[in-house]
């Protein structure tokens, strides 16, 4: 099915001519993307992980969902709603905190998790005691500092048995994906696309630590990349929450035909495909690794916004996010961290229709 959308790019009006007369600038948008194909996938296993922005999502939607998520790898991310609803406090004690701008402490934040499932607004955290989680900092990032990924590896200690959790610091990365790339930025890059060549491949290592054995990845991908319709799983606006109106899915030969495990793959801010084109999705490293180990990757993707909604002038909404990160402070509502959150139940429905039967 193919959409055509006729939208508003912007009102242009004189303060003269204010009450009497506006001019509408029209543009034709071609919207070419499909719907989310189900794939009869196995939830049973679901993984999550992320960079930057992405990696305090793959936490949110790890916390909040415990009881689908079995497994979670984080990239320079940090605690689990670290920022409690303040871009002052993402920006600076969730980033780059100091004496005046501390972390929030463990205890606090476990106490809020606790209290949050009490509620029923997020998952039991007793699930998390069955996870595998992954967690990765370099010695060299400039963006999100060392300190505030141990806070999350404290956070984790106190659901996650102490085994389960592999937390690697020593490697002298900047801020970005880590692969094993010679054709990625420097190890020590802290730049634009922010996929970073250490000789070391982040992806396989997360989905090893989640998965356990592992075929070796594949030397030619056999799969197929889909553009899907984002828009229906945020009631046909994807642009009012910060999101792209398509994203991308990597599935495997082997899924066609047999029932596979999902991943979840979430790009950092300055990373999506407005910005860095198929960058992320194509070259992150985690498609080799699904293709030979039955593993379909879902790369939802943001877009950048800059305040009032000009695009669609009937849904009033305004957004602050020009680097397109994902929600990890409340850009889009106060309900950012938790299962209702549009974000967090957007992937979830997504996750849902990945797992219905083929048609």
């Amino acid at each position: 099915m193919r959409y055509v959308w006729v939208t508003f790019d912007r009102v242009r009006c004189s303060l003269f001519v204010f009450f009497t007369l506006c001019t509408a600038v029209f543009r034709i948008d071609v919207f070419a993307a499909d719907a989310l194909p189900p794939q009869h996938a196995d939830l049973a296993e679901t993984s999550v992980s992320g960079v930057s922005s992405g990696g305090y999502m793959a936490v949110q939607f790890h916390v909040a969902y415990s009881g689908l998520v079995s497994g979670a790898g984080v990239i320079a991310g940090g605690p689990y709603d670290c920022a409690g609803g303040s871009i002052w406090t993402a920006t600076h004690n969730c980033m780059h905190p100091d004496p005046s701008n501390p972390l929030p402490e463990v205890a606090y934040l476990v106490a809020r998790t606790d209290g949050l499932a009490a509620s029923g607004e997020i998952d039991h955290p007793s699930h998390l005691a069955r996870a595998k989680v992954w967690l990765f900092s370099g010695t060299r990032d400039t963006v999100i500092a060392q300190p505030v990924m141990n806070t999350l590896a404290n956070y984790y200690e106190h659901y996650v048995a102490q085994d389960n959790i592999l937390y690697k610091h020593d490697l002298g990365a900047g801020h970005g994906m880590i692969v094993d790339d010679r054709s990625a930025e420097a190890c020590s890059s802290n730049a634009d696309p922010y996929i970073n060549d250490c000789s070391y491949d982040a992806a396989g290592q997360l989905l090893k630590q989640i998965y356990g054995h592992l075929h070796p990845p594949s030397a030619e991908l056999s799969g197929t990349f889909i553009e899907y319709d984002q828009r229906e799983f945020f009631n046909g606006d994807a642009y009012s929450h910060s999101m792209r109106d398509s994203g991308f899915v990597y599935v495997p030969q082997a899924c066609r035909s047999n029932r596979c495990r999902v991943h979840v793959a979430f790009h950092g801010c300055l990373q999506n495909y407005d910005t860095v084109g198929d960058q992320y999705y194509k070259k992150a490293g985690y498609n080799r690794w699904a293709d030979s180990n039955n593993i379909i990757v879902l790369y939802p993707q943001t877009i950048a916004r800059y305040g009032w909604n000009w695009k669609r002038l009937w849904t009033i909404s305004y957004v602050w996010n020009p680097n397109g990160c994902w929600d990890w402070w409340g850009y889009d509502g106060p309900d950012y961290f938790k299962k209702r959150g549009a974000q967090m139940s957007a992937v979830k429905k997504m996750l849902e229709r990945l797992a219905l039967p083929r048609g």
